[in-house]
């Protein structure tokens, strides 16, 4: 089983593309805190990790629409790895996380607190739901969410 599931920061805004066919893709980095710092590594200070994560067709609009640096979000996906050549000639290997669901975990204008609207694959046989109205972030119509 492949499944990932982080909550992080984003450390810069996402960017977002398209390919030829007209497919958005978003790519942005995810600092995800460690639980503990390893012995003698910075001091015993909170060390964090530095997640590419990869977005696709609606889920990679909303990303793209929405999300800043520093919002707090869970993703959730899959890894992948692959290997390509540079242009000078090196052999590059990649590991990154592609999405298939994502959740705010904190208001656009607020950097700390929870809550959200999950934007997530529905299960088999069942259609996404809307929030409630009393949640964090904006209400995004039945339309525009991924899958």
């Amino acid at each position: 089983m492949n499944k990932v599931i982080l909550i992080g920061r984003l450390t810069r805004d996402p960017e977002i593309r398209y390919t030829q066919t007209g497919i958005a893709v978003c790519t942005f980095t995810l600092a995800v805190d460690r639980r503990y710092a390893r012995k003698g590594e910075d001091n015993g200070q909170p060390t964090a990790d530095f997640i590419p994560i990869v977005a696709w067709r609606k889920l990679a609009e909303i990303c793209g629409n929405n999300l800043t640096k520093g919002r707090r979000i869970l993703i959730e996906g899959s890894m992948q790895t692959r290997n390509y050549e540079a242009q000078d000639g090196t052999k590059r290997y990649v590991t990154e996380v592609i999405a298939d669901g994502m959740e705010f975990l904190d208001s656009r204008s607020a950097t700390s607190g929870e809550g959200g609207y999950s934007h997530t694959a529905p299960q088999a046989g069942t259609a996404p739901s809307q929030p409630p109205a009393d949640s964090f972030g904006p209400a995004i119509p039945e339309e525009e969410i991924p899958f």
